[in-house]
């Protein structure tokens, strides 16, 4: 035996990148046997689609496995992405606010004369005061998604132009809040 064996199962599939995926093998001689361990770290973009392979290896290896519980984290840029998403839904509210009084004295929304962003806000998780005193290491893998969610919220204020009449304002505050989940769960809340 050479100390390489062929790998037969294929749980990702073809569409993996290999770059989200780490393995570290060690095959040594015990005794008149021989002992593999591999340790393969993987990140994922999808919570279900881990669920799915930790399955699939759990079934197919049994207990010659060890399933390690997933470590959350946001990738860089998401953040802030996330602070642009809640910016954008509070504009985006504010103009149908705008729309629907427009709508309702009989008159036309124009273009937006001001836009200005007064207030953002972010925070993580969303623990009950009940489970916070609890061990982080005690947490459900639901506990651990919703303390590792990052909240934002953006309040802008939009001066509209409006026609029909020479010129009228119509400033409109709105506060928009949205949330972006870990990396390896992938919802979204908008308030």
């Amino acid at each position: 035996m050479n100390g390489k064996r062929p790998q037969h199962l294929h749980p990702l599939g073809d569409n993996s990148e290999a770059e989200n995926i780490t393995m570290t093998k060690d095959f040594r001689r015990v005794e008149n046997a021989y002992h593999m361990e591999a340790e393969v770290c993987i990140t994922f973009t999808e919570f279900g689609k881990m669920q799915n392979i930790c399955n699939f290896l759990v079934e197919k290896l049994d207990s010659s496995v060890v399933i390690s519980p997933p470590q959350f984290y946001h990738t860089p840029g998401s953040v802030e992405n996330l602070r642009r998403q809640a910016c954008l839904v509070a504009v985006e509210n504010a103009w149908r606010k705008a729309q629907e009084v427009c709508n309702l004295v009989g008159q036309t929304l124009g273009k937006p004369l001001l836009i200005k962003e007064e207030e953002t806000k972010e925070w993580e998780g969303q623990i009950d005061d009940h489970q916070s005193s609890r061990l982080s290491s005690s947490l459900t893998v639901q506990q651990k998604i919703k303390s590792a969610t990052i909240h934002a919220a953006s309040k802008v204020f939009i001066t509209f132009e409006q026609y029909l009449e020479p010129f009228f304002n119509i400033p409109t505050n709105n506060y928009s809040q949205i949330a972006l989940s870990p990396v390896n769960y992938h919802e979204s809340h908008v308030k």
